[in-house]
């Protein structure tokens, strides 16, 4: 029997689907601030006061902190607000470390992209032809490509613990897992669809990308992330915590909002229930120089930096009958005006990363905040954007 849980896997799904929606959305910012934003826009300007509101705004969703970094072009921009810490009054600063979530996920894509530039592997390659043992016949026939951009069509998990409350959420907060053991919770049955023709974000999938990165090179995925990513570009305050539930040297707590009403401290937690799909500990400063990178082909040769967009086939849907809407690690928000984003969402308890840029690089963001609830909207998302010189009405 399947468990009824929440686990980070599902809060960061949920968030991504409103992300699409709220960022696409055209009412999202009423009245004249929308008319005033656009005409912004279409001169091609930046809207300062605009991003400083969409900051400042800690009640819509409330949140402890927020911390932006922007680009439109050369020009750059950079606000914080709210603290660090409960009681204290240092607010966030660039260096300041987070908790990244799903962030992680296009790290572990271009470690794989660059084995497949390598020649190491194949996209078409089934992946229990490199870690065998681990999944049942037709799970293990499933692609790596289709791990990388969630068609594979594993099944959902069973015998996760119950996290629905953020009283659970915080009892189980020094649970310590093996990649090992989150694969077995989906080796129970075959793909739930056929792989590659349905799209659907599963964290897992990238779990066993990072298990198939360590096959590959013998060492931790996390090391060969840090020796091909994390070294070359001088990203030095962004690590894979494994077990060690702490955050090291300065950096920003995360609170849950309790059903009582009272705020806990959730900085403290053991990620290795999310691993390769979602312990990432960055900084907004390290998350802009990692996105510029590899969108740029820093990363990755001219192929490579092509499949971190590539869609699934129009005949491909999410679950709910939308578009296809990831590619190999990065994720496509379509906004009015036929600007498009690519990046990534990531959350986790008393967290929340959007990194998001367009293909050219003209217009970046990277956003970090604390929000309590442990589901929040994405209103300071929708301000920010509302805020840049994206769309071309």
């Amino acid at each position: 029997m399947t468990s009824q849980w929440i686990s980070r896997r599902a809060l960061a799904r949920g968030s991504a689907a409103a992300g699409v929606a709220l960022l696409a959305a055209t009412g999202g910012v009423g009245g004249a601030g929308v008319a005033a934003a656009r005409a912004a826009r279409r001169r091609g300007a930046w809207d300062p006061k605009g991003l400083r509101a969409a900051l400042a705004d800690l009640a819509h969703p409330p949140a402890t902190s927020a911390q932006l970094a922007a680009a439109h072009g050369k020009d750059r921009w950079y606000g914080s607000t709210g603290v660090t810490k409960l009681g204290g009054h240092r607010p966030p600063r660039p260096d300041d470390a987070f908790r990244a979530g799903s962030v992680t996920k296009p790290f572990v894509a271009t470690v794989v992209l660059q084995l497949w530039a390598e020649r190491r592997l194949r996209l078409g390659d089934p992946i229990g032809r490199h870690i065998p043992g681990l999944l049942p016949p037709a799970s293990a026939a499933v692609t790596v490509r289709q791990l990388l951009n969630h068609t594979s069509g594993l099944p959902d998990h069973r015998g996760l613990p119950d996290l629905g409350t953020p009283e659970a959420a915080l009892r189980h907060r020094h649970d310590r897992w093996t990649p090992y053991e989150l694969v077995e919770t989906v080796a129970h049955s075959g793909p739930k669809f056929a792989p590659g023709t349905r799209q659907e974000y599963r964290g897992v999938n990238y779990v066993l990308l990072a298990l198939l990165i360590q096959e590959l090179t013998g060492r931790p995925y996390g090391e060969e992330v840090t020796a091909r990513v994390l070294r070359p570009l001088g990203l030095r305050r962004t690590w894979f915590p494994g077990t060690d539930p702490r955050l090291r040297g300065p950096h920003v707590r995360g609170y849950l909002r309790m059903t009582d009403g009272s705020l806990r401290d959730a900085t403290t937690y053991d990620q290795s229930s999310a691993w390769g799909e979602g312990e990432l500990v960055s900084t907004v400063s390290d998350l802009e120089r990692f996105h510029e990178a590899l969108l740029s082909g820093e990363l990755l040769p001219p192929p490579a930096v092509d499949r971190l967009f590539a869609l699934p086939p129009d005949t491909v849907r999410m679950p709910d009958g939308t578009p296809a809407r990831y590619g190999m690690g990065l994720q496509r928000v379509p906004l009015p005006g036929g600007v498009t984003l690519w990046g990534k969402t990531g959350e986790t308890y008393g967290y929340r990363t959007r990194m998001f840029a367009t293909r050219d690089r003209r217009v970046r963001f990277v956003l970090a905040y604390t929000p309590t609830p442990l589901r929040a909207k994405e209103d300071m998302v929708e301000r920010v954007v509302a805020a840049l010189p994206l769309i071309r009405a």
